[in-house]
């Protein structure tokens, strides 16, 4: 139990993000179908992105005050605060971006089933967040 709990020290922040990147996958995967399921039934390049979109928006939300909070520890307040969430924001527009491309080109080209590539895609994307997190939103 001693040696568990000191692996886990020492990669708390790596361990955390993963946990957090796993709950925000679930988030961005969960909106995805419900919206395509629900609300966008076309099997349209128009009607998956823009679903990916809204999944995109709720699992950005719930990663900046997950991530903040238990993964790196941000204590900033104020403007300061604005500036990493500005930052944040940034970052993952970045990766939707990769995202939305990526996506299309499962999708349209090599003509992969959409929920199987947005599954694929969220790989690269969490790994990405953290390199993008670590280095130009919350670095210390």
């Amino acid at each position: 139990m001693e040696k568990i709990k000191s692996l886990y020290k020492k990669y708390k922040e790596i361990i955390n993000y993963l946990i957090i990147g796993v709950l925000t996958t679930v988030v961005s995967l969960v909106t995805f179908y419900i919206v395509r399921i629900l609300f966008l039934t076309n099997d349209t390049q128009l009607d998956i992105q823009i679903s990916n979109i809204i999944s995109w928006f709720f699992a950005v939300l719930f990663a900046f005050i997950t991530n903040k909070k238990y993964v790196f520890e941000s204590k900033k307040k104020g403007k300061e605060n604005l500036a990493e969430m500005i930052k944040f924001y940034l970052s993952r527009i970045s990766t939707l971006l990769i995202d939305m491309g990526v996506m299309w080109l499962l999708t349209a080209p090599l003509n992969i089933n959409d929920k199987i590539s947005k599954i694929l895609v969220q790989f690269i994307i969490v790994i990405l967040n953290y390199v993008l997190s670590k280095i130009f939103v919350f670095k210390k």
